[in-house]
């Protein structure tokens, strides 16, 4: 037995940094305790830890969590309150939900119904891909395990039954335009539900830090118009500027049928998971009407799924993606949680705020938006990202005097529209970007556009739904 690999070299930037934050703590602000500085420096340190990964961000939030009580920052009751943490607990049940979709295959014969009811031309085909992802949203909040688990596959197939590979230089036929509709698609879903992406949970626990109460119902309300818009235009915008050289698509029809022949009726499993991925979203929906929580909503699903038998217990414990999650949100929850509570994030809203005065709080906004948006260059991790600047902009707009559930959803969507940057940014890029189908130029070159018309769309016209619902 040989020990395990750990690049410490990795380490460097986040030691560095935290020391030199600890020990600037002689010029910290006066409004801000000494408790809350080295939080701050805890904090930077464990979010570039989380970003150079010197080991998977589980260990890294681990050792940030272990210095912080050591270093008497944070008592250890109040520290491991971070792990009962409700929103954490509703992201790691949604896991487990994900894993039926898989293990049952119901997430594949979804596909195939799509590609065999709109796929007659190449931009339906885009649209039914997308159409399925939309489907999967609600219950997959790994979009990492949403667009490289279950579509990547598909698409990849589906392209090369129509000679469509980067292997032999023939990716531009369909598999170009099919996969970077799927990235997109992939984005906007994920900005839909609250239950669609890992790091919107963590919003909407720090959110309500700051006195703003997200429901599921309200997130999903509030994201309708802009991304209904969104996934109509995008894949058409994309078929404009990246043409595939196929444009009619008439085998696909033959080759979806060919996969459910393949896959035979719908089994006994996959009948007992659509039944409670309906429960779910029906609970979801209702839940503020009955006054159902959505995270009691997702253990009444992953009891249904242990009862039914669609998944065992070995399934549940082997969900590495789950308990992964499960430690290092609890720690940047914390960590986030207490760097409000010991000042340092009104100190840091008080002050940016103060330079902002006068200016309008839509102004304020737009700023704040462009801000988060374009700062994700420099993030390697969606939920990072959100760690490191969801509160203190939260905290920014609130003190600008934005309308406080406005300010609290955008950020959350612009959450998941930043990973329109680059190819790096998010967990499906990689994955989809790594395929080989478009070249890094056209990725990011396509990716600024994206993210101006998302600016647009979400920051405007959304902005305008969500006063005409009420939401502010």
């Amino acid at each position: 037995m040989s020990l395990e690999k750990v690049d410490y070299k990795k380490f460097i930037a986040p030691v560095l940094v935290g020391l030199i934050l600890w020990f600037a703590s002689p010029i910290k602000p006066d409004s801000v305790s000494m408790a809350g500085w080295h939080m701050f420096a805890i904090f930077v340190a464990t979010i570039i830890g989380c970003i150079t990964q010197p080991l998977p961000i589980g260990g890294v939030a681990i050792i940030g969590f272990t210095i912080t009580v050591l270093s008497g920052v944070v008592p250890i009751d109040t520290a491991i309150t971070g792990f009962g943490n409700g929103s954490i607990w509703l992201i790691v049940m949604a896991f487990f939900i994900s894993r039926g979709f898989i293990k049952t295959g119901l997430g594949r014969r979804i596909a195939f119904q799509f590609v065999k009811m709109f796929g007659r031309k190449t931009l339906g085909l885009a649209y039914s891909l997308i159409g399925v992802d939309l489907v999967l949203a609600p219950a997959t909040p790994s979009n990492t395990a949403r667009a490289g688990g279950i579509m990547y596959p598909i698409i990849n197939s589906l392209a090369e039954s129509f000679g469509s590979s980067p292997k032999d230089g023939t990716q531009r036929k369909i598999g170009s335009f099919l996969l970077y509709s799927e990235f997109q698609g992939n984005i906007i879903t994920s900005a839909m539900f609250m239950t669609a992406m890992a790091g919107n949970p963590l919003a909407q626990s720090l959110a309500k830090s700051l006195g703003v109460h997200i429901s599921w119902m309200g997130w999903f309300l509030s994201a309708l118009v802009p991304g209904l818009i969104s996934l109509i235009l995008v894949p058409f915008i994309i078929y404009k500027i990246y043409p595939p050289e196929i444009k009619e698509t008439p085998n696909a029809r033959e080759w979806a049928e060919g996969q459910l022949s393949d896959m035979g009726p719908m089994s006994k499993p996959e009948k007992a998971m659509t039944a409670v991925f309906i429960v779910a979203l029906v609970l979801w929906v209702a839940g503020s009407v009955i006054h159902i929580d959505a995270t009691v909503t997702a253990f009444i699903a992953l009891s249904l799924l242990l009862v039914f038998g669609v998944l065992s217990w070995s399934d549940v414990t082997h969900e590495t993606g789950a308990w992964n999650t499960l430690t290092w949100f609890s720690v940047l929850v914390m960590m986030a949680t207490q760097l409000n509570t010991l000042g340092f994030i009104p100190w840091l809203s008080k002050t940016i705020s103060d330079d902002m005065k006068g200016f309008n709080w839509i102004i304020a906004l737009v700023i704040i938006i462009l801000a988060y948006f374009y700062s994700h260059y420099l993030f390697a991790s969606a939920t990072a990202h959100v760690s490191a600047m969801y509160s203190a902009l939260l905290a920014v707009a609130l003190s600008a005097g934005v309308p406080p559930m406005l300010a609290a959803l955008m950020l959350g969507f612009f959450g998941n529209l930043f990973a329109s940057t680059t190819h790096y940014g998010s967990g499906p890029s990689p994955i989809l970007f790594g395929s080989g189908y478009v070249t890094q130029n056209k990725w990011w070159s396509m990716n600024a556009l994206m993210g101006i018309f998302y600016l647009v769309v979400w920051v405007g016209v959304g902005s305008l739904w969500m006063k005409l619902i009420g939401m502010w």
